[in-house]
């Protein structure tokens, strides 16, 4: 059965320290260490008990004992991968070799800790994860935004968007599309405010991070 802390409602954006591990003193010990800095934490004895959860949306990490009943630490950290679970994962054994090592880095883990390790060790491979997650976060939310801009455009701007950006001067979209000059400046400068860019270095920017071409116009 799963326990999680319970996190005051002041405390409830901290980050999360989600445990799985069949020894019911371990997770006791972790949860223990990891509020003792003010992360929240959620405990599970098995990896069906944290399919079921539902996980607050704030930065996050895994600490994952590599050896569970029924299924391998590392088949499961590929599972959540498929079930669009993503969290920097940190793996525990007992019976550590330098295959399981190698497979597990190779797979993205954070860190392979083998017990019995030092409380240091795992808080500084915690902090790593956690700093991992808060930077995938802010580059979903900037690419989150962007396409919630550009989808605010018209047709006829998204087209004007992807020519400027590839490089063409008003004077060729102009021609490119079938309008006056004046008139796809005034497009661009409605891109411009729409997207929220304060330069055409930052449309062009925009522009990669969405994959547009001239094309795709």
């Amino acid at each position: 059965m799963s326990r999680t802390s319970t996190p005051s409602t002041a405390a409830s954006a901290d980050p999360l320290v989600v445990v799985v591990d069949d020894d019911a003193d371990l997770r006791q010990a972790l949860s223990s260490l990891f509020r003792s800095i003010g992360l929240q934490v959620q405990l599970f004895g098995g990896t069906a008990e944290l399919l079921a959860a539902k996980l607050p949306d704030v930065p996050r990490c895994l600490v994952l004992d590599i050896r569970l009943p029924g299924v391998s630490g590392l088949d499961f950290q590929s599972q959540l991968g498929r079930t669009g679970i993503d969290m920097p994962t940190i793996f525990m054994t007992g019976h550590g070799d330098i295959p399981m090592t190698v497979r597990a880095m190779k797979a993205g883990a954070v860190d392979f800790l083998t017990k019995p390790f030092r409380d240091q060790d795992m808080l500084d491979a915690v902090a790593t994860a956690l700093a991992l997650d808060r930077e995938r976060r802010a580059v979903q939310q900037a690419l989150s935004d962007v396409q919630g801009h550009y989808e605010s455009l018209t047709p006829r701007e998204k087209q004007i968007m992807a020519l400027v950006t590839s490089g063409l001067m008003n004077k060729q979209v102009a021609a490119e599309v079938g309008l006056s000059e004046i008139t796809v400046k005034i497009h661009r400068g409605h891109v411009m405010r729409k997207m929220g860019a304060r330069s055409l270095a930052d449309l062009v920017r925009m522009a990669e991070t969405l994959g547009l071409s001239a094309a795709k116009g």
